[in-house]
């Protein structure tokens, strides 16, 4: 396992990520650099030059929406207004083509042509879309792109990055930027697991949700972005978040005691239950997939002690059932259930130990994890698609951190799972990347940001082409840091205000510092603003309602630092890891709540 960095480390990485972006060199004879690289390059003579005047011509309704977002990004990213145009292409123009004819371009796939004039062509929206991210890194790095033609096609058709937001609040800001990022960089897949305030079950609304209006909102930046956004309730275990205020479908042992993190699979109201959840989700979510982890039910405990499993599964399936037959049972339910909405399941493979004679439903896709005793070959040959989500490409705040150096060396790819290598690529449908909050306070979504950047980026290459495209780790982080960031990409760590000391309204007056991750300190002769009581969850202070203290200040203690978040006449102060918003009661206590449970106060700085 990886040590994990120093704070000094995290800072030098967050000034190189934030730099200006270096030229990388190239030659005219050979590809562009982009990220993922292209696979293949014809040269010609001369090249296309983006001018002012240049036009975006779209005919059909799919290449003008292609052209449209591209005219936003273009604008976004410092290249000028550029109209949308119908008609013949001159000199200097781009122009998108969707011909459903081009099969061979795949789904996904585009062609790119620059010239005196540039062509984009896909046999779909989505690969002229994909088309349009190759042409806007290499604007990134200069006006004039050589001229030449690529036919440019993935490997593997999911491309993914994983956020489990499922205790915590990881800030809608935060996730935009990801999506523009993975845009940007050819992936097409966030598979988020988290908690929609719920308008059916209001006694499950602890914090960590999000309001519908806020996934409505990302879930409208994915699909303009062509990134599939797709949501997980974790189930059977690991459903704490949701039924740690509902006893009654809890799972209970053989001593009589709940298990808040296991849902009672044997109850039909427990089915009934977890099926509301994925109804209400269906308001917010169009994704065709749903992913219901069934990871880790019997985690530190067995069937055993459970007697009720075995007698569920016999009566159902006879006497030669195991009690692994009543899990898999209510996994095939909620794959029943997944489909009568037109929507496939997805689960993760730990819960496939060969316990089982009841076999999951064939077309569920199983994300590979954990080397347990079904191997991803027999996962295949059972007719099972596969991804590989392997522990090496996990990033844990305050704990593992995919390697990613080592694994570039290693000229990684999709088929390397955690305890297999694979021969071919049959049966895999690509590899993600997976954010976990095991530490919730251990790192602020910032100093997240500056990990994920280098491992997004290799897992992109990893499943769009070769795996390997430069001799050298920072050549290929070279080739990352020439494209740069998505247009509409934020700078997060920008803070608002000067160092330097203000009166914040009638409330207290304190010194403002910046952090090395772009947030700031609080500090009074008392010590410094902190969140760092009430309940803790992953070691987060995430109970609305507790007072901001004065606390011994520690440049090391996250929960010190803060967000100063413009509003008009003034700022709201957002705790950088409880990510909720202080607000003032009656009787003059600070305390932080959610924005839609208490109005956050309006700082007046002076």
């Amino acid at each position: 396992m990886r040590k994990r960095l120093g704070f000094a480390a995290v800072v030098a990485l967050l000034t190189l990520l934030l730099a200006p972006a270096p030229a990388l060199a190239r030659s005219d004879q050979g590809p562009p650099v982009t990220v993922p690289a292209l696979t293949q390059w014809t040269p010609e003579p001369g090249a296309y030059v983006y001018r002012a005047g240049a036009r975006l011509v779209a005919g059909d309704p799919a290449e003008r929406r292609v052209a449209d977002t591209l005219a936003g990004d273009l604008r976004a990213a410092g290249h000028g207004s550029v109209g949308v145009v119908r008609g013949a292409a001159r000199p200097g123009d781009i122009v998108i083509d969707v011909k459903p004819s081009r099969s061979s371009l795949g789904a996904e796939g585009y062609e790119l042509h620059a010239g005196a004039s540039l062509s984009i062509t896909g046999a779909t929206e989505t690969g002229a879309f994909y088309g349009t991210r190759t042409l806007l890194q290499l604007l990134a790095q200069g006006d004039r792109i050589p001229a030449g033609r690529t036919v440019d096609v993935p490997r593997y058709k999911e491309r993914g990055v994983g956020v489990c937001a499922c205790y915590i609040h990881v800030s809608l800001p935060w996730l935009e930027n990801l999506v523009r990022e993975m845009a940007y960089n050819k992936l097409n897949q966030l598979l988020v697991e988290l908690k929609v305030k719920s308008d059916a079950h209001p006694e499950a609304n602890t914090w960590g949700y999000y309001t519908k209006d806020e996934i409505r909102q990302l879930v409208a930046l994915g699909d303009k972005y062509h990134v599939e956004i797709i949501p997980e309730i974790n189930s059977p275990g690991h459903i704490d978040p949701w039924i740690e205020n509902r006893p009654d479908l809890q799972l209970t042992d053989s001593d009589g005691n709940k298990q808040p993190s296991r849902l009672d699979i044997t109850q039909q109201a427990a089915f009934d239950y977890y099926t509301s959840l994925m109804d209400e989700y269906a308001q917010v979510f169009t994704a065709k997939s749903w992913h219901m982890g069934a990871d880790e039910y019997m985690l530190g405990s067995d069937f055993a002690k459970y007697p009720q499993m075995l007698k569920y599964a016999q009566e159902k399936y006879g006497s030669g059932a195991t009690p692994q037959d009543a899990f898999v049972d209510f996994v095939n339910r909620v794959h029943d259930y997944a489909a009568s909405k037109g929507v496939k399941l997805r689960i993760w493979n730990d819960g496939l130990t060969g316990a089982n004679t009841v076999p999951v439903k064939a077309d569920t896709t199983v994300e590979h994890w954990l080397n347990v005793a079904v191997k991803p070959s027999q996962l295949i040959a059972q007719g099972y698609s596969v991804m590989n989500a392997s522990y090496s490409l996990y990033l844990i705040r305050g704990g593992f951190h995919s390697d990613t150096e080592s694994l570039y060396d290693q000229s990684w790819d999709p088929r390397s799972f955690e305890g297999e290598k694979l021969d071919s690529a049959r049966g895999v449908t690509g590899a993600k990347i997976s954010l976990w909050p095991d530490n919730g306070r251990g790192e602020t979504e910032n100093e997240v940001a500056v990990r994920l950047w280098p491992a997004l980026r290799h897992v992109a290459q990893a499943t769009w082409g070769d795996p390997h495209p430069d001799a050298t780790y920072a050549e290929f982080v070279a080739r990352g840091a020439a494209v740069g960031h998505a247009p509409g990409w934020r700078d997060l760590t920008r803070v608002p205000v000067a160092d330097g000391t203000y009166t914040f309204g009638r409330s207290f007056t304190a010194s403002v510092q910046r952090t090395a991750d772009g947030y700031v300190t609080l500090r009074s002769a008392a010590g410094c603003l902190a969140i760092s009581g009430g309940k803790l969850t992953l070691n987060v202070p995430l109970q609305p309602g507790v007072e901001a203290t004065w606390d011994t200040c520690d440049p090391s203690g996250t929960l010190q630092r803060w967000e100063l978040e413009p509003v008009a006449g003034g700022y709201r102060l957002v705790n950088a890891i409880t990510q909720m918003a202080l607000t003032v009661t009656d009787d003059g206590r600070i305390v932080q709540y959610p924005a839609d449970q208490r109005t956050p106060a309006i700082w007046h700085l002076s």
